[in-house]
């Protein structure tokens, strides 16, 4: 919905697509159901919501083009948040056309059902991960390819595009999960937030959303999630995730090389 166009919704049909970021991985509330941001928006707006999300964790952008947009389309959502790329770039044949391919299908379908398409850009890992040198120049270059995508269809459509990146404090640790990928109960308020105004902003009745209850977890609890879920997640990855990386990270070694070859020779010519 365009800044010009006001109209008042008895209930206001709210979708959601994606991977875990958008399943409320990290924000899991005592009954054991996950939240996340877009559970604290659809409970912000001024009009009823019917609330419907459909995103899977590990999903990747083929997947929310067609079995998850199948699911949404011929509802014709309202609002309809897709939030896909994470789990692209984690694999051997990341590839930024394929993403931009899948997004802008995506994208054109809700939107010729009159929805508004919300999208994420990804936030900068490495602030947050203990990783080697080598591995977050591989990681940042994949991830500015991811962002680059977003950027392209937010230059080509009117989306609601969320810069994630410039959120005051989004790094700040105390935002995110213990895996420091997902965002934490306040990580994802904050990107709620941030969604929300500029949803009031293009003529949508919503208030900020409230800061969750929410009660640290011990040092025990989190030692026991990371053996009971980041350590069979991280296996489960390896598989592709590791020679996928090992193979980036030599190709960078000899970019790195080459630029050093190069630099020489020139200053031998000199």
């Amino acid at each position: 919905m365009s800044t010009t166009q006001v109209a008042t919704y008895p209930v206001v049909n709210f979708a959601v697509i994606g991977d875990s970021a958008a399943y409320g991985t990290g924000d899991q509330a005592a009954d054991g159901t996950f939240r996340g941001w877009a559970y604290y928006l659809a409970e912000s707006f001024q009009w009823d919501v019917n609330y419907l999300n459909y995103a899977r964790p590990g999903a990747q952008s083929t997947e929310v083009a067609t079995k998850q947009l199948e699911l949404v389309k011929n509802l014709e959502p309202d609002i309809c948040a897709v939030i896909a790329g994470g789990n692209d770039l984690l694999r051997n044949g990341f590839d930024p056309k394929v993403l931009y391919a899948n997004l802008r299908k995506t994208c054109d379908e809700l939107m010729s059902k009159g929805s508004e398409v919300i999208m994420f850009e990804l936030h900068d890992p490495n602030r947050l991960l203990r990783i080697p040198k080598l591995l977050k120049r591989v990681l940042r270059r994949r991830v500015e390819a991811v962002n680059a995508v977003y950027q392209q269809i937010a230059n080509e459509l009117d989306i609601v595009l969320i810069k994630t990146r410039e959120i005051p404090n989004v790094h700040d640790l105390r935002n995110w999960h213990i895996d420091r990928m997902h965002p934490g109960p306040y990580g994802h308020n904050l990107l709620a937030k941030e969604t929300a105004q500029i949803l009031k902003a293009r003529g949508w009745a919503i208030d900020l959303p409230q800061v969750p209850d929410y009660v640290e977890s011990s040092r025990r609890k989190k030692l026991i999630w990371l053996l009971c879920n980041g350590t069979p997640w991280f296996l489960k990855r390896s598989v592709d995730l590791v020679p996928a990386a090992l193979y980036l990270m030599t190709l960078e070694l000899i970019k790195i090389c080459a630029s050093g070859v190069i630099g020489l020779a020139r200053r031998i010519r000199r």
